[in-house]
Parts: C-alpha cells; sequence; structure tokens
C-alpha cells in the first residue's frame, strides 16, 4: 500500500472514531435516570397497601379455612391480582433508583445482596398472585369440586407460605441491605436506615406470628422513595 492510500484508510478510520465517540456521547446521555424516577418507589408503596388490605379484608389468615370466601369476596381477590402486575413493574423501576443513586459508590457484597433479595421478593409476589389466580379461575370453572379438593387446599397452604414465610423475609433481607448501604453511602438519611434496622428483624422473625407486620415493608419504600424524591428536586433546582 502506498503512502496515499495508507494516509487516506487511516483518515477514513479517524473520521469512524470519532462518530462512534459522538454516538456513544448521545446514547449516554439519553440513558440518563429521569429526575421523578423515584415517584415509582411511591407508586408501589400505595399498590402494595391496597393489594394487601384487599387480600387481607377478603382471605382468611387461617389456611386451613374452607374457601368460603370464594362464594362472598371474589371481585376484590381478582382486584388485587390484577394490580400486582404494576406494583411489580414500579418496584423494578425503585431497584433501578437506587442503584443509581449508588453510582461508583456501590459496594458490590451489599450490593448484590440489595439487588438479589428484591428480585426474589418480586418473583414471590408474582407467583402468590399466578396461584391466587389460578384458584380463581378453577373457582370460576367448577366452584364445588374446586372447594372440595386437594389441590385447592394444597395452593391455599402454598400461598400462605409464600406471603407470609418466604416473601416477607427477602422483604426484611432488603431492608436491611438497603439500610447498610444507605448509613455508607448516604443515600437516604441516617434514621431512615435505623428504622430500618429496627422493623426488619420484626418482619424476619415475626411475620408468620404478626399479621400486620407486613405493612412496614411499603411504609418504609415509601419513606425512602420520599427522600429520593426530595433530593432529585432539590438538586434539581
Amino acid at each position: 500500500m502506498n503512502d496515499a492510500a495508507r494516509h487516506a484508510a487511516e483518515h477514513r478510520a479517524a473520521i469512524g472514531h470519532h462518530a462512534d465517540s459522538r454516538g456513544d456521547g448521545r446514547t449516554q446521555a439519553s440513558l440518563r435516570t429521569p429526575k421523578a424516577a423515584a415517584i415509582a418507589g411511591l407508586l408501589f408503596s400505595v399498590l402494595l397497601v391496597a393489594i394487601f388490605l384487599l387480600l387481607r379484608f377478603s382471605v382468611p389468615a387461617d389456611p386451613r379455612e374452607p374457601g368460603a370466601w370464594l362464594n362472598s369476596q371474589l371481585a376484590q381477590v381478582e382486584l388485587a391480582t390484577n394490580l400486582v402486575p404494576f406494583a411489580g413493574i414500579a418496584f423494578l423501576w425503585f431497584l433501578g433508583v437506587l442503584r443509581d443513586r449508588l453510582g461508583q459508590r456501590e459496594d458490590r457484597f451489599f450490593a448484590t445482596v440489595l439487588l438479589g433479595s428484591g428480585l426474589l421478593f418480586l418473583g414471590m409476589l408474582l407467583v402468590l398472585a399466578a396461584f391466587t389466580g389460578g384458584i380463581v379461575a378453577a373457582f370460576e370453572t367448577e366452584p364445588e369440586a374446586t372447594i372440595n379438593s386437594a389441590t385447592f387446599h394444597f395452593a391455599r397452604s402454598a400461598i400462605y407460605s409464600i406471603a407470609n414465610i418466604y416473601m416477607a423475609k427477602m422483604a426484611a433481607v432488603f431492608m436491611m441491605a438497603t439500610s447498610m448501604v444507605a448509613i455508607h453511602t448516604g443515600i437516604a438519611p441516617r434514621w431512615l436506615a435505623i428504622v430500618g434496622f429496627t422493623l426488619a428483624p420484626l418482619l424476619l422473625f415475626g411475620s408468620y406470628y404478626i399479621t400486620w407486620i407486613f405493612m412496614s415493608f411499603p411504609v418504609w419504600v415509601m419513606l425512602i422513595s420520599t427522600c429520593v424524591l426530595r433530593d432529585d428536586f432539590r438538586g434539581a433546582s
């Protein structure tokens, strides 16, 4: 290759690299987290409280109950299960907001626990809704056969265990990991982290015995989201 051809090739490569760099810059700028993204945490909290109240006042706490609620509370249960996907989407967005707040200060260990427990909580919330929806669909098809079947009692016990044991414990781990990260990075006020450390053990060990303790989780998420949203708007002003 002669000198002229080589210089022409180098010039074309330099132009292409410059164009790629500008393209990357445009892409990176367009993917910045919206300032109002923390609203997702508030939305999740409101939806989860609504879901919890609808199910708590419609379905008896005892998993061995005979299923009489299916005859009178079906509409409330269906509404609760239809709200679950929207709560899940809002919680995913909330997780993204927390990761964005951490930025370069993110510790791999606590970030993994935070993200993992959050995703496990979300997965079990969706599974709970799927089991509940399956019971409702089966009852609408064959009411008597559903209530008298072993499958109904199995699904009912599984829903109880998922909600009061596994999902509640993942929520407690999420609270503890987020509180630890908040103390070390300052992404939330210190007092809010202390509240999280106080409520998490109650949720971890007492969810099986204290039914209403689960309400502490969406309320705590609401407080975190409010603080993040306030800081974002202060920074924008």
